[in-house]
């Protein structure tokens, strides 16, 4: 049997953390056993659900490369077949109208805390055959088997046992009309032939009430996957403080999408010590059996060293996209200065994400206006510092072949001019490009500025280190 897995969000917010690693190791597994990956969006809340949320799903799954195989299929268009679904059930006695109003469902709830008992449904109309009446309160409940228990092997918690006592008949139709999520996901799942249900364990709960759905349907039940929660590093709930924001945010930070997914496979499942994984890699190793069992701590630090090492290896032409896209964000035009490849190649060993060389690139594209005045004190005050920059100017005014190389031995050949060393001559030279004492490779540094616009900033210094 094809292996077919599927994610399933609720638009009722953005794509988070959590929900993205789910879907990561859904689309791993399915990719892994050579399956399909179905995506679902499952909009029946429809009080929160929120077609802007629908679209930052889209958005993000899209960003991050994860393709799905069919949908998206959404939940308010097959309302018709929840609906006969819940008629087959009611037909078959195995599903009933029950009409209690909030007040007395809240009231039997509190009896039963009043004897100790779990809150629950207590079956009134379970029995009592009611037809269908045009009710304010008219909802349609599942017969629950009364009696045995629901045995499930998960393949992250392993063997899961629940006793069918503890088990009310759960909700299939709402007052309002729309399934609950319990009744819809079986429907849907069975629909479309999903054979593995990979996600969070805040869903352990709901899978027995789900499993007596699939029997009472007569359908077969997939295997299940049940994730540990991801923790913020002082191991609460993941929460904003701790970085859980929506999938795009990291694209705006500057996080590399190949870096992101490579930190999520990483926060639940491991193949020995290994830390970077190539796409490839992850479909051939990933096993959802290998999950771990326990919660994993989100660390922003990791994440950023792993994008990190992207920056620092991939091949820069890939990078181009990426970084162009941040300089746009920062209202930089990307024509309007050094060619990105150029930038990404000086920068790359000092930026953990793409934003931040972005930030470190302004001054390429725009007009130096100020200067960091203990940098101006220590580096163009100095003794040396006029007559460097008038050798520097002179050599590179001769430099017709604009390069790296040409840079270089134009510094070189200023700094022998004037009878001192390389040093004497970077420091005043990176001031006068930069107005700062920290820069790349003072080669790079002085290339990415351009001829023009290098000879223009080296006379401003000389005017400023001239007082």
């Amino acid at each position: 049997m094809t292996v077919r897995t599927r994610f399933a969000p609720s638009p009722t917010g953005f794509l988070h953390i959590g929900g993205a690693r789910t879907a990561l190791y859904c689309w791993l597994e399915a990719r892994h056993r050579g399956g399909e990956f179905i995506l679902r969006i499952e909009d029946t809340d429809r009080e929160r659900s929120t077609q802007e949320a629908v679209q930052a799903i889209l958005d993000g799954m899209s960003w991050l490369g994860l393709d799905h195989d069919e949908g998206p299929f959404y939940q308010t268009l097959r309302m018709d077949r929840y609906k006969q679904v819940v008629e087959d059930l009611l037909k078959a006695g195995k599903a009933y109208y029950a009409y209690e109003s909030k007040e007395e469902i809240e009231a039997m709830r509190a009896e039963a805390m009043e004897k100790g008992l779990k809150p629950r449904y207590n079956g009134y109309y379970r029995d009592r055959n009611e037809p269908f009446r045009d009710d304010p309160n008219r909802v349609i409940r599942f017969k629950n088997p009364a009696s045995g228990s629901v045995v499930f092997e998960d393949k992250v918690k392993g063997r899961i046992e629940w006793n069918n006592e503890e088990l009310d008949d759960l909700v299939l139709f709402r007052s309002d009309g729309f399934p609950t999520y319990n009744f819809a996901v079986v429907v849907d799942d069975i629909d479309m032939r999903i054979s593995e249900v990979i996600r969070g364990d805040d869903h352990v709960n709901n899978t027995p009430r789900q499993i007596n759905v699939y029997n009472a349907l007569g359908a077969s039940v997939p295997t299940f996957a049940h994730l540990p929660m991801i923790l913020g590093p002082d191991g609460q709930k993941l929460s904003k403080r701790h970085g859980a924001v929506g999938v795009m945010q990291y694209r705006d930070d500057g996080f590399l999408p190949h870096a992101l997914l490579n930190y999520l496979v990483r926060l639940g499942w491991s193949h020995g010590d290994q830390e970077l994984f190539t796409r490839e890699e992850m479909i051939e190793l990933f096993d959802i059996g290998h999950a771990n069992r326990a919660a994993s701590r989100f660390d922003l630090e990791k994440l950023s060293w792993i994008n990190q090492q992207y920056i620092k290896n991939d091949d820069p032409l890939e990078l181009v996209p990426h970084f162009i896209w941040q300089l746009r964000a920062l209202g930089i035009d990307p024509d309007q200065g050094p060619e990105p490849l150029d930038v990404i190649v000086a920068l790359r060993e000092r930026a953990q994400t793409l934003k931040e060389m972005a930030e470190k690139a302004q001054v390429w594209y725009a007009p130096l206006e100020n200067y960091d005045e203990a940098a101006v004190n220590k580096h163009l005050k100095s003794a040396t510092a006029i007559p460097a920059l008038q050798a520097v100017h002179q050599q590179l005014s001769d430099t017709r072949d604009w390069s790296v190389e040409n840079v270089h031995a134009a510094i070189a050949a200023a700094a022998a001019a004037i009878g001192e060393g390389m040093g004497k001559v970077a420091q005043p030279l990176r001031v006068a490009i930069t107005g700062t004492q920290v820069s790349p490779s003072i080669d790079h540094t002085v290339f990415l500025a351009g001829r023009d616009q290098a000879l223009q900033r080296v006379e401003a210094a000389i005017v400023r280190a001239e007082g």
